[in-house]
């Protein structure tokens, strides 16, 4: 695996692929299918790799990461409690003003319909990109 901290399109998609691949077990599939719902919601959705080894997903700004723990896969909205969550999925981080995350634990499943529609609201509150002066 590249020692880097940062990298962004190709080469942080492999960096996260290598990190699935590492993980080995229950918290590599989950991570493999929820980076797959993201990318099916957006498809103009950026990977990033920040922070030391923390996947990222960007459209206009950041819309989430993807961080593996022991007992669970935390999926961190940069904005999420701007996020319509209708479904209810946000169940981490809830008492910041600003963030929200979905803890997966083993053997849970997210409702991917409702998932898809938190990102795609997520890249909705990032907006346009910005007009450079």
């Amino acid at each position: 695996m590249p020692d880097s901290n940062q990298a962004t399109g190709a080469a942080a998609s492999r960096l996260i692929d290598q990190r699935i691949l590492d993980l080995g077990d229950w918290r590599g599939e989950t991570l493999a299918r929820m980076r797959a719902l993201i990318l099916e919601a957006d498809p103009e959705m950026i990977e990033e790799w920040k922070w030391m080894g923390t996947p990222v997903w960007s459209h206009h700004g950041i819309v989430c990461t993807g961080e593996s723990y022991k007992k669970a896969v935390k999926l961190t909205f940069m904005k999420g409690a701007s996020v319509p969550d209708p479904k209810g999925l946000f169940n981490s981080s809830l008492e910041g003003n600003t963030r929200r995350a979905i803890d997966i634990h083993e053997g849970e499943k997210v409702d991917a319909r409702a998932f898809k529609a938190l990102v795609k609201a997520a890249v909705a509150l990032n907006g346009p990109p910005k007009k450079k002066r």
